[in-house]
């Protein structure tokens, strides 16, 4: 491993507003307490279980590229950027996603494109590319739009001043987005409702960590999963299937509406002119909501709790969208002159990547920085560590949403900054959520002023997403209508 630099002298978490901390400090963005450079194997893996970040050492901030070993498997996590280009853009094929992240994530995703490789997961592209396409955003938008006004009037009540676990709100707001641009119905369907509680104890029952997972079993041989993970993995997929079983009734007697999931359904791959079986959009419509859902309601939940820390920049983007957003009109060109909603909310998806790793299987012997890296080793992407690494980015567990409008940002991005993956595999609704993360920021700031709550700073945690341990808690207070940002 080569040379580190010197260490940032300041602490991983400064104090909390309202626990003495000096005015004149910036606050820092908390993250996790890393476990000792040395640990035994067993408690790695109960590391593991509890929390993939924690369980990582803290030199991976510096590091290039580290090599991990167990009994059952060896892994590479590389953050060197020329590493990160050969694994998912110029030799993406020689490194298709880990089988592993298959056995974590089949009870919920079947076949879904988010697991398949090869020509399943081409022609899979192929049918739901045309979907996302950028010109199809200005369609769904009004959905967006009428969900963050929902969630606006749906925290009135709670905008008391007391804390409130914001997370459970954002997931809320988040699920409703994609009811309503994929099956045109609200969160509080009551099918879209049962779904949300659902997933909410799918991911309670740390679905990633199994025999499967662990240990390189023949296929034939029986995986051992929780039986909450087994029992909430089929509720969700029998309640979507019945979602996809009534629109496909609909669509063949022509009263289906022109939402994502039409338009899915009946697109035809341009190779071989087949579409999706009914089972099969099952499958895609369990990575839609979790992938759709669940990381834009971490990268939202994350963004104002650093508004909270940074009241200056709250000021300035309830400012702007007072500026911006009529309530009464839907206006599309709204997406774009939301700027500094945007840049916060970039910056808190590099704090806090919805998806923290990335992982990766090497199809063939490979050779990386020297070191030998056997066929079917895990390569690991991290985008917690490439976010935060400590020479490629200025600062980089600072809150500083104007590094973006720097030379040196924007070069530290186009290195180190993959919040939806990159290359063929890129994350194909990454536009939907930078429309809608920012709007539906900017409208909940438009209405509520948002503060941290004395003694409950968050601690970031992850088994599928980024998420606070114990949650993420604010005090929500209404905005007073003259409120204008200080000069």
């Amino acid at each position: 491993m080569t040379e580190a630099r010197p260490r940032d002298p300041d602490p991983a978490r400064g104090p909390a507003p309202g626990e003495g901390a000096c005015p004149h400090i910036r606050p820092r963005p908390p993250r996790p307490v890393h476990r000792p450079e040395r640990v035994s194997r067993v408690s790695f893996l109960r590391r593991m279980r509890r929390d993939i970040l924690s369980a990582q050492p803290e030199r991976l901030y510096r590091a290039w590229m580290a090599e991990f070993r167990t009994p059952f498997f060896t892994s590479f996590l590389c953050n060197d950027p020329a590493l990160v280009d050969l694994v998912l853009f110029s030799r993406a094929a020689d490194f298709p996603k880990s089988s592993r992240l298959a056995e974590g994530l089949g009870p919920l995703l079947g076949h879904s494109i988010f697991i398949t490789n090869g020509a399943e997961w081409q022609r899979q592209r192929r049918i739901i590319d045309p979907a996302f396409e950028s010109g199809r955003l200005r369609e769904v938008f009004p959905a967006m739009w009428d969900a963050a006004l929902a969630c606006v009037d749906r925290l009135a009540p709670l905008a008391d001043g007391r804390p409130l676990d914001i997370e459970p709100q954002t997931s809320h707001v988040a699920l409703d987005v994609i009811f309503r641009a994929l099956f045109s119905i609200p969160v509080e369907d009551a099918t879209a409702t049962a779904v949300f509680a659902e997933f909410r104890a799918h991911q309670a029952s740390r679905p990633l960590i199994n025999t499967g997972s662990v240990l390189p079993l023949p296929r034939w041989f029986p995986r051992l999963r929780s039986r909450a993970t087994r029992r909430t993995a089929q509720r969700i997929r029998a309640l979507v299937r019945g979602l996809v079983d009534r629109r496909a009734a609909a669509i063949a007697a022509g009263t289906a509406p022109d939402d994502l999931a039409t338009r899915i359904m009946t697109t035809a791959d341009p190779e071989d002119g087949s579409r999706f079986s009914p089972a099969e959009m099952a499958d895609q419509v369990g990575i839609f909501l979790l992938a759709g859902h669940e990381t834009s309601a971490a990268a939202l939940a994350w963004a104002l709790y650093l508004v909270a820390l940074f009241p200056d920049w709250q000021d300035r983007l309830a400012a702007e969208a007072r500026a911006v957003i009529d309530r009464e009109k839907v206006y599309f060109s709204t997406a774009t002159r939301l700027r500094a909603a945007r840049a916060v909310f970039r910056e808190a998806m590099r704090l806090y990547p919805p998806v923290p790793m990335f992982v990766r299987e090497a199809a063939r012997p490979e050779c990386f920085r020297g070191r030998a890296v056997p066929a079917g080793a895990q390569v690991v992407i991290s985008p917690w560590h490439l976010h935060r690494h400590e020479r490629l980015w200025r600062a980089p567990h600072d809150f500083d949403p104007t590094r973006w409008e720097t030379a040196e940002g924007r070069e530290s991005a186009r290195a180190a900054y993959i919040p939806f993956s990159a290359g063929p595999r890129v994350c194909p609704g990454s536009a939907f959520a930078m429309a809608e993360g920012p709007l539906i920021l900017a409208m909940i700031l438009r209405s509520y002023v948002v503060a941290p709550v004395a003694g409950r700073v968050p601690v970031p945690s992850a088994q599928l997403t980024v998420r606070g341990k114990d949650g993420i808690w604010l005090a929500l207070a209404p905005r007073p209508p003259t409120r204008e940002p200080p000069p």
